[in-house]
């Protein structure tokens, strides 16, 4: 694990685990918390995961963090990436997007409220993570223009583009601009579960 600590939260996070990274706000609540989730990730992936966590690097949070995202790069980003490491990340956020697509066919539209009111329901929810998943894609170099809900081509299109980045081995140079692709496979896991699991908790009953 590594630790990403800004002035009001803390994220614990897998670098070998794209889409399994918990916050808190302290760094023990943050390990906590990804060991609470590591079933939850188990089942979206389908490939188990231990909680016996070692700290191998601290690196510091910036707004982003606290404002509750994982933001910042670690020291493996810039280190090379194999063709079988690439494939099996690009494998492992594919999962966490089926987990995501699974648990919204399993929910109503309207979900439950969060304690002061608020919160997407479904499709308002489903909206932001493709927007914000073209978004993320611009960053390495993966250009399309958001895709409406509904539309599974262009959904499955784009992805596909952010797949073959994701899935290419890489010498470790850091882009000249944007995001380091590890960094990229990490964030963009770590959004699509954090919505599945939040419509999951959300769902009425």
């Amino acid at each position: 694990m590594y630790l990403e600590v800004g002035a009001k939260r803390t994220f614990a996070m897998a670098p070998d685990w794209p889409g399994w990274g918990r916050s808190g706000r302290t760094a023990d609540d943050a390990l906590a918390a990804l060991a609470d989730y590591a079933a939850r990730y188990t089942d979206a992936v389908g490939a188990a995961v231990s909680t016996d966590l070692e700290i191998v690097e601290t690196v510091a949070g910036n707004a982003t963090t606290d404002f509750g995202a994982p933001a910042a790069f670690a020291g493996a980003d810039s280190a090379p990436v194999s063709a079988a490491a690439a494939e099996r990340t690009a494998a492992l956020v594919s999962a966490c997007w089926a987990a995501l697509d699974r648990v919204a066919a399993g929910s109503p539209e309207d979900l439950r409220k969060g304690p002061r009111g608020g919160g997407r329901d479904r499709d308002r929810m489903l909206t932001h993570v493709i927007e914000t998943e073209a978004a993320y894609g611009r960053k390495i170099g993966v250009k399309h223009k958001p895709p409406a809900l509904g539309d599974r081509a262009a959904l499955e299109a784009m992805r596909a583009d952010i797949l073959a980045v994701l899935g290419a081995p890489s010498d470790g140079a850091p882009p000249p601009k944007g995001w380091p692709v590890p960094y990229a496979a990490r964030r963009i896991a770590w959004h699509a579960l954090d919505h599945a699991w939040e419509m999951e908790d959300r769902r009425p009953g």
